[in-house]
């Protein structure tokens, strides 16, 4: 998620899952190439494993935006196909490109031949031209014209080199939709992904989409071979310890283990100049639910901002919490 899942935040992440796949914003393939390489790509060695999500359209481009990624130690590299946004459409990539499937194949094709890694591609089900007269009625329908066009993208990633797909169960309406109403407006089709999977038995499909509790996304899991979560997790990431005790098997740490592990963190990046509102921005849904989290969400926020602030506020706005359980 775009100025959302920075190092900073995959790393506080990373406390409540110890293996599950953590991806980076979308970063375009030219930014990359143009410029400050650390600052777009480093990474604190916890936070594997991790995919490099990119954006562009470019083979030449991305490919060698791949290999870059490689080097600096990523795990897998995602092509994203299904960001609706204005500005994403505007540079010709993100969900717009599921209309040209063939230069996505060709994409996928150049990187799998740069890097030694997986690539995948992150989808909608589908497009809607926002500025379409009948633009709702094709938002809400999915006959086999759709499910059509949606069997050849995959099939033509398929045949590049693609074995995983990411699949937004919704279609993407391309212009005067917010990106918020793509994400809430257009229907999920859970069921549509669950038969293009049976048509692509060799093929991988992950699940995301509108899945917000443990029961929805075990549920999830008796349809395809994966879930992403993205939203959900950052506004409450307990549900990332419930879905590795249960899918990962995983020994969830203590509060007080990750309490000690993210303010040393918030200090040492501090040392290194990081504003500490930075790092503690992506913690205020930690303790959604729960006695206390309102005046936890207060002070941590307001704490951080304060220029004299050390990284003991985090202690200091947690134990708030603990007084109030």
């Amino acid at each position: 998620m775009m100025d959302w899942t920075d190092r900073h935040c995959r790393f506080f992440l990373r406390g409540f899952s110890r293996n599950a796949l953590l991806y980076t914003e979308m970063i375009h393939a030219n930014a990359i190439l143009r410029g400050d390489r650390e600052r777009l790509l480093g990474y604190h060695p916890e936070e594997h494993p991790l995919a490099l999500q990119l954006g562009g359209s470019d083979p030449a481009a991305l490919a060698a935006a791949a290999s870059i990624g490689v080097d600096f130690g990523y795990d897998e590299i995602n092509l994203n196909c299904g960001c609706p946004s204005d500005k994403v459409q505007q540079g010709e990539f993100g969900a717009c490109l599921m209309n040209e499937p063939a230069r996505v194949a060709d994409c996928v094709a150049a990187m799998r031949a740069a890097v030694p890694v997986p690539v995948t591609v992150k989808m909608r089900i589908g497009t809607v031209d926002g500025y379409a007269p009948d633009r709702g009625e094709a938002m809400r329908r999915f006959d086999e014209t759709d499910f059509g066009k949606l069997r050849d993208f995959i099939a033509q990633l398929a045949a590049a080199g693609c074995e995983e797909m990411i699949v937004h169960a919704r279609k993407a309406v391309l212009g005067r939709f917010s990106p918020k109403d793509n994400r809430e407006v257009p229907p999920l089709r859970y069921d549509i992904v669950a038969r293009v999977r049976a048509e692509f038995p060799a093929l991988q499909f992950v699940l995301n989409g509108g899945l917000r509790t443990s029961e929805q996304v075990m549920q999830a899991l008796t349809l395809v071979d994966g879930v992403m979560l993205g939203r959900e997790a950052y506004h409450r990431p307990a549900l990332l310890v419930e879905l590795a005790q249960e899918i990962l098997g995983e020994v969830p740490r203590d509060t007080g283990a990750l309490l000690e592990r993210i303010t040393a963190y918030a200090a040492a990046q501090m040392a290194n100049g990081v504003r500490l509102s930075a790092v503690t921005r992506h913690m205020l849904g930690w303790f959604t639910g729960e006695p206390g989290s309102r005046e936890f969400r207060r002070l941590l926020s307001e704490g951080a901002r304060d220029p004299a602030a050390l990284a003991d506020i985090i202690l200091q706005a947690a134990a708030e919490v603990q007084r109030s359980a």
